[in-house]
């Protein structure tokens, strides 16, 4: 399965960011990938009022992400709001493909390090998986990496592969924590765990301002047995990885954690 990473920037102008959807997705789809996943918050970035900019998965945005996987040929993953409960949002991924139209809305919500999504965020409550080429692959978004039971769900129905959206939050440790946490992630569920965050805004100069969330980059791929095979920088760039699904038998008869958990 031959991926692509894009570590990018979204602003303020949700039309901007379907530019950046298309000149990537485009990209990767030369590049002979037949996926390409965005981070979280592509739609729009944190920071700005979310209530004024989401959307029902059958609104324009959404339906021109569909249009742009149906015209480039590509299956796109990429972060955006829906309507929430009161004046809230949903922070949801929207997957678009010839072959799948399906959405997951993010369950573990971003109380920490000062930060409150659930002021402005309802959380979702069902684990989401799709098909793609014949494989399983799971979602997560973001804070979701820190709760390996959601990976472990994802691989007990079947996922080889789980697809982290982010918009992680810069601050003392975290991108160490980042990596950390895609390789234990890929260890508790002997998955590739392919973590897609947004480049950091201080690596092309932008200035950060209060505590919104928006990115540290170091994009990564880790294969089941917790081993980094790609990874970027903290600058936007196009990551294309070819995954050899192949390993994953290997990997699970090697470290059978799934089958020998129990429940404590």
């Amino acid at each position: 399965m031959k991926i692509a990473l894009a570590q990018v920037l979204s602003t303020s102008d949700p039309q901007h960011n379907l530019v950046t959807i298309r000149d990537h997705a485009k990209q990767a789809k030369e590049a002979g990938a037949s996926l390409v996943i965005f981070p979280e918050a592509m739609q729009v970035a944190f920071g700005n009022d979310l209530t004024q900019v989401a959307q029902p998965l059958d609104g324009p945005w959404a339906t021109l992400v569909r249009q742009l996987a149906r015209d480039i040929g590509i299956t796109i993953i990429a972060g955006m709001f829906t309507p929430g409960e009161g004046h809230r949002v949903r922070n949801t991924l929207v997957v678009a493909g010839a072959d799948v139209d399906t959405h997951y809305d993010k369950i573990h919500l971003y109380d920490a390090f000062g930060y409150a999504e659930s002021d402005s965020v309802t959380p979702g409550s069902t684990p989401v998986q799709f098909e793609h080429e014949g494989s399983t692959v799971g979602l997560a978004t973001c804070y979701d990496l820190r709760f390996p039971r959601l990976f472990i769900r994802n691989a007990v129905s079947g996922a080889a592969v789980n697809v982290v959206s982010a918009s992680w939050g810069a601050g003392d440790g975290k991108v160490e924590q980042w990596t950390t946490l895609a390789k234990a992630r890929a260890l508790d569920s002997t998955t590739f765990v392919v973590a897609v965050d947004q480049a950091d805004p201080v690596s092309v100069g932008r200035k950060l301002h209060g505590t919104a969330p928006l990115g540290v980059g170091h994009s990564l791929v880790v294969d089941p047995l917790g081993r980094v095979i790609a990874q970027a920088g903290a600058e936007p760039e196009l990551l294309v990885v070819d995954l050899d699904l192949t390993v994953l038998d290997t990997a699970r008869k090697q470290l059978p954690v799934l089958s020998n958990s129990v429940d404590l």
